[in-house]
């Protein structure tokens, strides 16, 4: 926002200073025209020479009070034609009553436009009739100049409303399009909050569970009696908090709150029903498997179930690739196809690779995309130290 702003602010100034250069221009033309001495002028020059300077530099302002110019200049060219009429004006505010009706018509609405233009109009009109040796052919020749130059005004006008509406329509798709992915990351989130949720909570029940056994093996007054009954109870308490917690996590339409949540022992049925939808997929492992924390375990087998179901609806791929690579301190899912690859040109991120970003991020892992071997789209998600 800052930049769009700040190319904003560079062009006005870009404008003005156009502006202004075109009005000094066209009054030292004009000056020129009408102080030297060679000239053909036979009206008063100090009026011609005022009336001149009057109507060009006015155009330094055209873009900013369009219908005051129109009518300054209006103004200006009536006095000039009762105190100085001549049958050889200079040219250069011949010149500033274009530029000045065709700024009115494209810098304001319809209604100053055509009082603008209506005002050169007459003003012109007066001074061809009032100027000696001009006559009807003048009248009207100028006249048809005056309303080409309004109608192309008012052409750039509407092709720059359309310009600004389709901008501030593409700024609000633009913030539509980000709020969607800050609601996508939020739900994302919440939903590894709540399978988090069961496996904390499955951990602190195991834990109240041995704490009474323990407790019911000895004697009421023994110490470890005491802090075994503290333990229980405490753990009691944080799973009553997590039920609370996970009560406001879950919605109405969730019906799988009670399914256990799955990791990557159920990963040969995931790929069971991948390759039923007629995508061929092949399994690789390298390193020795070793068993990961419950939430890597989770995260680890929805990484590669949200990274398929994009292959399937997105890829157009016949082949595919599951590797898992096993280290000590970190395990790879790397997943590959061979269908149209990862967009020539920079798109939005779609939903199921936000939530795989942040179940990489939650495990301080990395995540890296790109064109496989295969031909077609590669993901690669490192979930560091997961090794229980």
């Amino acid at each position: 926002m800052n930049v769009r702003a700040a190319l904003s602010r560079t062009r006005a100034a870009t404008s003005r200073f156009g502006d202004v250069a075109l009005a000094v221009a066209l009054a030292t033309i004009g000056e020129l025209d009408v102080l030297l001495p060679d000239n053909y002028h036979t009206g008063s020059r100090p009026v011609l020479a005022v009336t001149t300077l009057a109507m060009t530099i006015a155009l330094a302002r055209r873009r900013r009070n369009p219908l005051g110019v129109a009518l300054f200049i209006s103004a200006v060219l009536l006095a000039q034609t009762a105190l100085a009429p001549t049958p050889h004006p200079p040219d250069s505010p011949f010149l500033a009553w274009m530029i000045a009706v065709y700024s009115v018509a494209a810098h304001t609405d319809l209604r100053a436009a055509a009082l603008g233009g209506l005002g050169l109009l007459v003003a012109v009109d007066s001074w061809v009739s009032l100027t000696p040796n001009n006559g009807g052919t003048d009248l009207v020749f100028i006249s048809i100049i005056l309303l080409g130059f309004w109608i192309a005004g008012r052409v750039v006008r509407s092709r720059n409303v359309l310009s600004a509406a389709l901008a501030e329509r593409t700024r609000e798709l633009e913030r539509e399009r980000e709020e969607r992915a800050r609601l996508a990351v939020a739900e994302e989130r919440s939903r590894i909050a709540r399978e988090l949720h069961d496996v904390v909570a499955h951990t602190l029940g195991v834990i109240v569970v041995q704490a009474g056994a323990e407790r019911l093996h000895l004697t009421p007054d023994s110490p470890a009696h005491a802090t075994f009954a503290s333990i229980e109870e405490s753990g009691r308490a944080a799973l009553e908090e997590m039920g609370r917690l996970l009560g406001m996590l879950r919605t109405d339409a969730e019906h799988d709150a009670l399914v256990p949540q799955p990791g990557l022992a159920r990963l040969d049925d995931l790929l069971a029903h991948v390759r039923a939808t007629g995508l061929d997929v092949e399994l690789v492992v390298e390193g020795t498997p070793r068993p990961l924390g419950a939430g890597a375990d989770v995260s680890a087998y929805r990484i590669i179930q949200e990274a398929l179901t994009n292959t399937v609806r997105h890829s157009g791929s016949r082949r595919s690739r599951v590797r898992l690579r096993w280290g000590a301190a970190a395990l790879e899912i790397e997943v590959a196809d061979d269908g149209v690859g990862p967009p020539t040109e920079p798109t939005h991120v779609g939903h199921g690779l936000l939530g795989i970003r942040e179940r990489v991020g939650l495990y301080g892992g990395a995540l890296v995309t790109g064109r496989s071997d295969l031909g077609g789209y590669l993901l690669v998600a490192t979930l560091a130290d997961p090794v229980s």
